[in-house]
């Protein structure tokens, strides 16, 4: 089917009152970055509702695209016809007749027509029956039902026209990209921390991501594993900033004070640290994590508390109480799970002890770290050394630091 337009629903924020402006201005700049590849298409507001006019353009194209904006909640592909009576009948009788090939014996049906347009002759009520009795007498497999349909044909009567459609595709929805301030991800090259980042920004918050490297522990394709993971959280955001931070130094100190069942607790809470001060760099207000309760020993209860006691910044974990399968499902939806299981490891999964310990105490960890004199001056070490790539939705990354360092870099992955 030939489809005129698409509506676009908002969800959630629309209850936000004086907010409601700044968050429809965050989607409609959104939508329209998103409509640039698609000269055709323009786009139109009215209260509550984005239109999208396809001039020529693939709806389902565009429907795939428009889909992972957050803060929408529905898209409806729109057929538009002039209003007057006759011509809502034969459009909608038309475009019913496109959908024939669903309907079996028994698929039951309704028409809602809703009279925008106070000056049009004929009541919602009238409109109907007017709309509902012909495609009955044509399509005699279907009957109706006016509670719960197979199909509901609606029908707005605006003075500019009459929008007829019966889909309603579900879309991401949430709130609108950064609406709800900026927060830092650290981003492994597992399953868990690409969701937490869609799902935190699913919820307003602009997420810039961390990574920490342990070169030459860690392979080269394992840093690249992690950047298409950023660019694919891009796809969803537009842009992300990837922060990648050398952490040899760090890692490798921790394994030479005996303490092998905490090396996992020391070792996040230095990643804390660093995460902290990038975000006050960069003018973040939370650390994000992909921590899910119980699900390896730095997950249980007891080492939550002692590794998020490092910052002071608010930790958001969004994946908290999902189970695994809850995870990768999730995963698979928004694009992630393909990459994040390549066997490329990252330096959370180097020197981990056969018997991590699950309830560390804060006491014995404090005093580890009071032994270790340099451990200040190698977080701030690390910081300065963090090199920063910026990845654009469809675009190859773009590094952002000093040129040395970029052709190190280069030569070093590439």
């Amino acid at each position: 089917m030939k489809y005129d337009m698409l509506l676009l629903r908002f969800g959630e924020f629309m209850l936000k009152g004086k907010n409601r402006a700044r968050f429809e201005k965050t989607i409609i700049t959104q939508v329209r970055s998103l409509l640039k590849p698609y000269p055709g298409a323009s786009l139109r507001k009215e209260f509550g509702r984005l239109y999208v006019d396809l001039g020529g353009e693939s709806h389902t194209e565009l429907i795939a695209v428009l889909k992972r904006v957050f803060g929408v909640t529905s898209i409806s592909p729109v057929k538009v016809t002039p209003s007057e009576t006759d011509q809502i009948v034969e459009t909608a009788v038309a475009f019913m007749d496109e959908r024939e090939s669903e309907f079996k014996d028994g698929t039951t049906f309704k028409v809602n027509a809703r009279r925008v347009w106070k000056e049009f002759p004929n009541s919602s009520h009238e409109m109907n029956h007017l709309v509902g009795s012909p495609i009955l007498r044509k399509f005699q497999q279907l009957s109706v039902d006016v509670r719960q349909p197979d199909i509901e044909l609606r029908v707005e009567i605006r003075d500019q026209g009459t929008y007829i459609f019966s889909e309603v595709i579900p879309a991401v929805g949430g709130f609108p990209l950064g609406t709800n301030g900026k927060a830092m991800l650290l981003l492994s090259g597992g399953i868990d921390s690409p969701v937490a980042a869609w799902s935190s920004m699913r919820r307003g918050l602009e997420v810039e991501c961390v990574h920490f490297y342990s070169y030459p522990f860690t392979s080269q394709r394992a840093k690249e594993k992690v950047i298409d993971l950023a660019r694919a959280l891009a796809d969803h955001a537009g842009t992300i900033k990837l922060h990648l931070v050398p952490f040899t130094e760090i890692q490798t100190a921790f394994t030479q004070l005996g303490q092998d069942n905490l090396i996992i607790t020391l070792m996040r809470r230095s990643m804390l640290r660093i995460a902290t001060k990038l975000a006050e760099r960069e003018r973040a207000l939370a650390l994000i994590t992909g921590d899910s309760l119980g699900q390896v020993a730095s997950q249980t209860l007891p080492s939550m508390n002692v590794i998020g006691r490092a910052t002071d910044l608010p930790l958001l974990r969004p994946l908290v109480m999902m189970d695994k399968q809850e995870i990768i499902t999730l995963s698979k939806q928004i694009g992630t799970y393909d990459i994040s299981i390549l066997p490329y490891e990252d330096c959370c999964t180097l020197f981990v002890p056969k018997s991590p310990t699950t309830n560390p105490n804060l006491r014995i960890v404090d005093k580890i770290e009071a032994t270790m004199s340099q451990l200040p001056e190698w977080v701030e070490q690390a910081v300065e050394k963090t090199e920063t790539i910026t990845l654009h939705a469809g675009e190859n990354f773009m590094i952002t630091n000093q040129q040395d360092e970029v052709n190190d870099m280069k030569e070093e992955w590439f």
